[in-house]
C-alpha cells in the first residue's frame, strides 16, 4: 500500500495518513507543467526502439506473434511498476513522480496545438503542414487551414484522453504498474495497432488492449470535458447522441464532447497515406476555423487539470481508506 505515515508522540494530535500515490502524481503533473516532454532520451521513446528491436525478432502475419508481442512488453513495464511500489515510501513517492511526468503529455499537446495556430494564423501553410504528423497521422500534403484547422482539434480532443486523462485514471487506481503498463498498451497501439497490410493480424492485440484500457478514460474525458466547456447543455447532447458514431469505441466520446462544447463540427473525409476514411460528423455547428484551435487548446487545458485533481482526491481518499483498514 502506497502511505507515507507522519505520526506526533504528542496527546491529543491524531496520527496522519498521506499516500505517496496522491502526492507522487500530483508532483508528476507539476514536472509535466514545468518541463514537458524531452526532446532527447525520453522514456518512451526508449521503450519504442526497445518494442521495434522485438519486433523484429516476433514479426510474423499472424495474432498470435503479435499477442507475445504485447505480452512480453506490457509485462515487462507492469513489472518494473510492481518493483517501484515496493521501495520505501518516500522514494516510492518520487518514483511515481517520475512516471507520471514519462506517461503524461498534456503540456506538449496544449504546445503543438498552439504551433498549429500560430502557423495558420500568420498563413503559412507550409509549415502547419509539416507540424501536423506531430499530433496525428493524417496526410497533410493537400490539406488547406480549415481542414489542418479541424485535424488539430480533433487530435487535441482525443490526446486529450490518450495524454492525459487515461494514465491519470490508471494511476490513481494501480500506481506505478497502472501508469507504465497504460503507457506501454497505448504506444504499441500507435506502434503497430493500424490498418495495414504488414499490421493487420500482427497489430490486432495491440489495438483490442488499447481499445479496453481506454474505455473507462475516454467516457470520463467526455464527461471531464462537458462538466468545463464553455457550452456544457450542447457538450453533453452531443456526447449522448453522436459520441458512439465514430468508428473508434473510445476516441468519438472525446471528439463529441468538445463538438459540442465548442459548438462545432468534427468528422469527415480522412486521409492516411493511401487509406481514406468517411466518418460520421460530430456536433450541429459550423466547420471548424482557424480561430477554434486555441479555444479547443484552453478546453484541454481545463479537462487536464480537472483530470488531475480527481485523480489526486482519488488517490488520496483510497490512501485514507486503505491506512484506517489497517
Amino acid at each position: 500500500m502506497n502511505f507515507v505515515h507522519i505520526s506526533s508522540r504528542a496527546p491529543g494530535v491524531e496520527q496522519k495518513h498521506i499516500s505517496s500515490r496522491a502526492l507522487g502524481l500530483a508532483l508528476g503533473v507539476a514536472l509535466d507543467a514545468a518541463f514537458a516532454d524531452p526532446r532527447r532520451g525520453h522514456p518512451v521513446a526508449l521503450f519504442g526502439r526497445a518494442a521495434a528491436a522485438l519486433e523484429r525478432r516476433l514479426y510474423g502475419d499472424a495474432r498470435a506473434n503479435g499477442v507475445a508481442h504485447v505480452a512480453i512488453l506490457v509485462g515487462s513495464a507492469t513489472a518494473l511498476g510492481v518493483a517501484a511500489e515496493k521501495a520505501p515510501p518516500a522514494a516510492r513517492t518520487l518514483l511515481t513522480a517520475a512516471a507520471t511526468w514519462a506517461v503524461l503529455g498534456g503540456t506538449t499537446l496544449a504546445r503543438e496545438g498552439e504551433h498549429m495556430a500560430g502557423h495558420l494564423e500568420s498563413g503559412d501553410l507550409g509549415a502547419a503542414r509539416e507540424r501536423l504528423p506531430h499530433l496525428c497521422g493524417r496526410d497533410p500534403s493537400h490539406l488547406e487551414a480549415p481542414e489542418l484547422a479541424r485535424a488539430t482539434i480533433e487530435s487535441v480532443a482525443e490526446n486529450t484522453s490518450d495524454a492525459v486523462v487515461a494514465p491519470l485514471f490508471w494511476g490513481a487506481v494501480a500506481g506505478v504498474p497502472g501508469l507504465l503498463a497504460y503507457r506501454a498498451i497505448n504506444t504499441l497501439d500507435a506502434m503497430v495497432g493500424h490498418h495495414s497490410p504488414r499490421y493487420e493480424r500482427f497489430g490486432w492485440a495491440a489495438a483490442r488492449t488499447d481499445d479496453v484500457a481506454n474505455y473507462i478514460p475516454a467516457r470520463l474525458t467526455g464527461l471531464i470535458t462537458v462538466a468545463a466547456a464553455p457550452d456544457r447543455r450542447n457538450a453533453l447532447a452531443v456526447l449522448r447522441r453522436d459520441g458512439h458514431r465514430h468508428p473508434s469505441p473510445n476516441s468519438g466520446r472525446c471528439e463529441a464532447a468538445f463538438a459540442g462544447g465548442l459548438g462545432i463540427t468534427l468528422g469527415g473525409t480522412n486521409v492516411y497515406g493511401t487509406r481514406v476514411e468517411h466518418r460520421p460528423e460530430m456536433g450541429d455547428g459550423r466547420k471548424p476555423e482557424v480561430g477554434d484551435i486555441r479555444r479547443a487548446v484552453r478546453l484541454a487545458r481545463r479537462v487536464c487539470l480537472g483530470a488531475a485533481a480527481a485523480a489526486v482526491t482519488v488517490a488520496f481518499v483510497r490512501g485514507l481508506t486503505n491506512a484506517r483498514r489497517r
